[in-house]
């Protein structure tokens, strides 16, 4: 009988598993999208720059439009996920950044061009957030940490847009390549987006009855306690997602006007920072199991930091290149683990909390990039990532012992 019973509870669990594997590749499918869009975006900003005849400085003040625009909407996001659902915003930013990729080329000014950047930052920001929320919810009902793959794919998704704006830099230009992202990013949306509209975002209950993606209850864990921590993972994610926006929006700029590499190797900058940092985190479940978050924290963080010393200053582009593959590397899963650990302090509310301050920490850091190569020089800017990825090592185990398990 006891045997009966477990195939019939196998029997009837099978079609929820169904459903989750539905969901859980297409949310796959949204992640590598949105890096394939903004990575498609980041390639093309060495020739956005000349058209508008903007510095450094002053393309940094219009790259702050796309901050503005992702931090606003991250803050209102949350909400919108509590009301909606994380799934049709997820399928509504997903429209929404495909359409305004296509902006940016059609300007010829600084100032529009940060408008118009404002307008895709919302819609970049909305789906991240949007995405991330989703995830948890997927990640607690699976039982597996399975996090650091949607960020794989979301990377792997940055790779193939940078390798692919690299192919066609040399031939295409600005206008067409984007408004190609946009016809590919609807198309995908079009197609994957009803499985997500169809499903609710799935709970899980935990051995005490509550679900796993809500939060611990007060008389459980001080609420001042929670908030301090999540602030700590939301600040570890914004120490190491800068890294991952300065090399996106100046990593091509370094290699082509520092160490003169032709436009196509320059875009492969990116991609080979976006290849390392797909493979750490396809192996991020493993890797976790193996040493734990803690020193997954502080081994990635000081990898990165070492990398970036020598992506920045290296003198020649092929060891440039190779500084930006250590670094993709060790910033890999730092930025899923700390919002996933958010996540589990906190609930959705955590997940919107470090994701607002991670992703604030990638588009706040080109425009400060911009101003510190304007004061010094772009490779010494770019060494303020090793900096932060060093913070975040450190943060990581100066919080080791106050970290759930």
């Amino acid at each position: 009988m006891p045997t009966l019973n477990k195939l019939r509870a196998v029997k009837d669990d099978s079609p929820r598993t169904a459903s989750l594997t539905r969901l859980r590749i297409a949310l796959t499918i949204f992640f590598a999208l949105d890096g394939f869009i903004f990575a498609g975006w980041v390639v093309r900003i060495p020739a956005v720059k000349e058209q508008t005849g903007a510095s450094a400085s002053t393309l940094g003040l219009a790259l702050l439009g796309v901050s503005a625009g992702a931090v606003i909407t991250m803050m209102l996001t949350g909400r919108l996920c509590r009301r909606f659902g994380s799934h049709p915003v997820t399928v509504v930013s997903g429209v929404l950044l495909a359409l305004s990729v296509a902006l940016p080329p059609l300007t010829h000014s600084a100032l529009t061009l940060g408008l118009v950047l404002l307008v895709f930052g919302a819609a970049y920001g909305g789906i991240n957030v949007a995405m991330n929320s989703a995830a948890v919810d997927l990640v607690a009902a699976l039982r597996r940490p399975v996090m650091p793959s949607f960020h794989a794919a979301f990377s792997l998704g940055g790779m193939l847009g940078a390798g692919l704006g690299g192919l066609v830099a040399g031939h295409v230009s600005p206008t067409r390549h984007l408004l190609a992202l946009t016809v590919v990013g609807l198309l995908v949306t079009a197609t994957v987006g009803p499985t997500l509209l169809r499903h609710d975002a799935p709970t899980a209950p935990d051995d005490r009855g509550r679900t796993r993606n809500e939060p611990a209850s007060a008389s459980e864990r001080p609420a001042g306690r929670v908030r301090g921590l999540v602030l700590v993972f939301g600040l570890i994610a914004l120490c190491t997602a800068y890294g991952e926006g300065a090399l996106a929006d100046w990593g091509a700029l370094h290699l082509e006007e520092d160490l003169h590499a032709h436009p196509g190797v320059a875009a492969a900058g990116y991609s080979c920072f976006a290849l390392a940092m797909t493979i750490g985190r396809i192996s991020g479940t493993t890797l976790l199991e193996r040493l734990g978050r803690t020193r997954t924290l502080v081994c990635g963080g000081a990898t990165g930091a070492a990398g970036m010393l020598l992506g920045s200053l290296a003198p020649t582009v092929w060891l440039a290149l190779l500084g930006f593959a250590v670094t993709g590397l060790g910033l890999a899963n730092i930025f899923p683990v700390a919002v996933e650990r958010a996540g589990a302090l906190a609930g959705p509310t955590g997940v919107a909390a470090a994701s607002t301050l991670g992703y604030g920490g990638m588009l706040l850091g080109p425009p400060m990039i911009g101003f510190m190569a304007d004061w010094f020089s772009l490779p010494a800017a770019l060494t303020s990532v090793a900096v932060l990825a060093g913070v975040a090592a450190l943060i990581g185990f100066a919080t080791r012992r106050a970290a759930v398990s």
